[in-house]
This record gives structure tokens, C-alpha cells and sequence, in this order.
């Protein structure tokens, strides 16, 4: 077992890591930046060093800096947390050629999961269904207006080597296909230092459901049921919950033993979720993340196993502790992201907290990183907390995020609370007929009347 992790992340994850480490018996140490020196996870941490100035390229994006520290403290593995290098191949090969261990998947299922249509190709040999695309990138206008005219309108062009719905662009018809592909291309560029695109059918008004999965070094894989999180505003999560409103057993199990078709074919070792849309009763891959995913706590309450302990116990080389048959779900969770913006704006928020309390009892759980007196820096991520409940049943879930959204209180900034409060009043919301394009559309016809 490892002796001291390094955690190559900041904020409520880098807590999350450390708490797992103080539990198993290994240090920990935190990077920051110099924006972060009065940061909870760096108080909170065994040993802190810091890695460079506020801007994310020059410190928690500073492979070198983040290797060096590593060396000077003596640590045994790096933790790559979620974002940042999470999900960098050559950060990863940086790590093993230094001899330190990736508390993550191989390097090269990184690179492979990384560029999203060598990901699709990769699954599509196991069975798993796509979305109708390209099969490599698009080169010429000439080519997508070909596939286009195929498939026909409308079509989603995506970056093939990010995220997070940047370099993506629907087009409804062939007047803006030329258009959208330049923007697109420019704004993969601009985030990823890759400009090559994708193009796919479009579906409309599709789910976002993903499962998560756990594999070891021996061939042993499990998956621990599926997330949805189709709440979203600019293809960002808003809301997560598991199960999902809109599957049973029987569809929860078949695509479960899907993914763990692939997990063990292609040999895959660590945490990982498989992406998907869901529309009329079919699943299409989108992606997989090959890392531990913000919303990994409603997992963790709705199957009584915490991620990030099994993902330290992989990395050392431990066996898998349970099988699929071990594995029971129980009740719902519900995971609210709290971000530092304003509810109506969604302008972000940074500044000083000037009172800060935290709601409880039964069945709550905050992972953050506020206190009373912290300065939320403008430098990064908006996300400050993710409230976490769970309730025997959906109905009772809700009904405790809505009371715990009205003990929160976090004064200094505004955050997204408003929003999620009038998500719990929304009989859309009870009833659990929404999509991935719901929120914005919701939100829009809701500024519409306001007007």
C-alpha cells in the first residue's frame, strides 16, 4: 500500500482525496497555487507545496512543477483528482517514467478514451451502439456536407479531442454547415490544441445517462449502476441522481454487462464511466471518462461503496474486494452542484465568504471546500460545493435537497442555491420527464414571461 499520495488537483476534490487517504493510514500532500495558500484542502493535507502563481497553465496544469513536487516530497503515487490532468496521457506517462504511480487508467486507454471517435471505434467492437457519425475526422466541407446529406439534418459537429461543450455546434440545415464547422474547429483549436472534428446525428431531446464502472489490475470488472444527468445548461451538469427516473432493472442490468464486455476487453484497469444519450428507448455512446467523475458521491450513497478508496486499492495492486453479485443498490441520491455565479445571470461570482453554514442531519452530505472567511478565487472552476442527498425513495430525496437548500447559507457571493430551490418546486422535476435540453429551454421560456 502506498505510504504518501500527492493530489494533483485543488479544491473539494483534493478533500476528497485527502479524507481517503487519512482513513486508509497514507499522507497526503496538496499543490497549490499562490492563490490557494489559505485553501481548506491545503490546511487540511498532511504536507502542502506549492507549484506556481494563480493562472491554472503555470501551476495545477504545470506537469514538470507537479512531477518536481512529487520528487521533493517523497510520495509514492500521484492522485489526479477530476479536470486539470485528469485525463492526460502524457501527464500520466510523466508520472510512470518518473516512478511515481498513476492513480488512474494505463496511459494509453487515456490516449485511446481521449479522442472521442478512437473511443467509439474502440467500444463499437463489444456490442455497444453509437451515435450515427463520422468515423474519422472531418477534413473538407465537401465531406461533411456528403455525410450530411446521408444522414440528413439536423447534426451535431464535436471537438475530437475535448469536452464540456466546447468546439460543438448544431446545425439544422446545409446554409450553416460551413459556417458551424470553421467555429467549431477554431474553438477546438482554442481549447485543446486540436482543431479536428466529428460529425453526428443529432437526437433531440435525449437523456444523459452514464455508468460507472470499477476494474482491477486481474481482470476483474464491476459496473455500480448508472447516473443520470440530463440537467444541464450549456452541456455543463446542474443535477445529477441515481437511478435514473426512466430505467428498470432489466435495462439497468443488460447495459451494465455491456460496458463490462468492453471494461474487460480492452483490459481496462481503475474508475471509469461510460457516456451516453438515451431517446426512445435506445443507448448511444458518446464518450468515457477514464477518471473519478464530480458526481461520483450518488454512487457512493446508493451503493455503500466509496470510489475513492477502491480506486487508491486498484492503483496499489489490490484485487477487486466484491463481485457484481456483491454489488446492491439501495434508495436514490441526488447531487446539486452549488456554483459560485449569479442565479439569473450565471455570471460568475468569486470574492470573500462572509458567513458560510453547511445544512445536516439524516442523509445529507457536503463536499467543499468553503469556509467562513475564504476568498473564492476567480481563477478557476465556479464550482464551490456539491450538496449530496439520500432518500428511501425519489420523492423523499427531493424533499430533503429542498430543505437542505434552505439551510445553506454561503454569504459573500452569490451562488446557483435559487436555482436549484426552484428545480425542487418544478412538477417537471417530480415527475422526472426531462432531457438534456429541458433546463435551458425551461430557463428561457421562464425569462421569456419575466419580460
Amino acid at each position: 500500500m502506498f505510504k504518501k499520495i500527492l493530489i494533483a488537483n485543488r479544491a473539494e476534490i483534493a478533500l476528497r482525496v485527502i479524507r481517503a487517504c487519512r482513513e486508509m493510514g497514507i499522507r497526503s500532500v496538496a499543490i497549490h497555487s499562490t492563490a490557494d495558500n489559505n485553501s481548506m484542502h491545503v490546511r487540511l493535507a498532511d504536507e502542502s507545496i506549492c507549484v506556481g502563481p494563480p493562472s491554472s497553465r503555470e501551476s495545477y496544469l504545470n506537469m514538470p512543477a507537479i512531477v518536481s513536487a512529487a520528487t521533493i516530497v517523497g510520495a509514492d503515487a500521484i492522485h489526479p483528482g477530476v479536470g486539470f490532468l485528469s485525463e492526460n496521457a502524457e501527464f500520466a506517462h510523466m508520472v510512470e517514467d518518473h516512478h511515481f504511480v498513476f492513480i488512474g487508467p494505463s496511459p494509453e486507454h487515456t490516449s485511446m478514451m481521449g479522442d472521442k471517435i478512437t473511443a467509439k471505434n474502440a467500444v463499437k467492437r463489444f456490442g455497444i451502439p453509437v451515435v450515427p457519425g463520422t468515423e474519422a475526422p472531418v477534413t473538407s466541407d465537401e465531406e461533411a456536407q456528403a455525410f450530411c446529406h446521408t444522414t440528413g439534418f439536423p447534426i451535431l459537429i464535436k471537438a475530437a479531442g475535448g469536452g464540456g461543450g466546447k468546439g460543438m455546434q448544431i446545425v439544422h440545415d446545409p446554409a450553416h454547415l460551413k459556417e458551424a464547422l470553421l467555429v467549431a474547429r477554431n474553438e477546438a483549436k482554442a481549447n485543446f490544441g486540436n482543431d479536428q472534428v466529428f460529425i453526428e446525428k443529432f437526437l433531440v431531446n435525449p437523456r444523459h445517462i452514464e455508468i460507472q464502472v470499477l476494474a482491477d489490475n486481474y481482470g476483474n470488472a464491476v459496473h455500480l449502476g448508472e447516473r443520470d444527468c440530463s440537467v444541464q445548461r450549456r452541456h455543463q451538469k446542474v443535477w445529477e441522481e441515481a437511478p435514473s427516473p426512466v430505467l428498470d432493472d432489466k435495462a439497468r442490468s443488460d447495459l451494465g454487462e455491456l460496458v463490462i464486455k468492453a471494461v474487460k476487453g480492452l483490459g481496462y484497469r481503475g474508475v471509469g464511466t461510460f457516456e451516453f444519450l438515451y431517446e426512445n428507448g435506445q443507448f448511444y455512446f458518446i464518450e468515457m471518462n477514464t477518471r473519478l467523475q464530480v458526481e461520483h458521491p450518488v454512487t457512493e450513497l446508493v451503493t455503500g461503496i466509496d470510489l475513492v478508496r477502491e480506486q487508491i486499492l486498484v492503483a496499489s495492486g489490490e484485487k477487486l474486494r466484491f463481485t457484481q453479485k456483491d454489488i446492491k443498490f439501495k434508495g436514490h441520491a441526488i447531487e446539486c452542484r452549488i456554483n459560485a455565479e449569479d442565479p439569473e445571470t450565471f455570471f460568475p461570482s468569486p470574492g470573500k465568504i462572509t458567513a458560510y453554514h453547511p445544512p445536516g442531519g439524516p442523509n445529507v452530505r457536503i463536499d467543499s471546500h468553503l469556509y467562513n472567511g475564504y476568498t473564492v478565487p476567480p481563477h478557476y472552476d465556479s464550482l464551490v460545493s456539491k450538496l449530496v442527498v439520500f432518500g428511501d425513495t425519489r420523492d423523499q430525496a427531493i424533499q430533503r435537497v429542498n430543505r437542505a437548500l434552505k439551510e445553506y447559507v454561503i454569504s459573500g457571493i452569490s451562488t446557483n442555491i435559487p436555482l436549484h430551490q426552484r428545480l425542487c418546486a418544478n412538477p417537471v422535476m417530480a415527475s422526472g420527464d426531462y432531457h438534456i435540453h429541458w433546463l435551458e429551454q425551461w430557463l428561457a421560456q421562464t425569462a421569456d414571461e419575466q419580460n
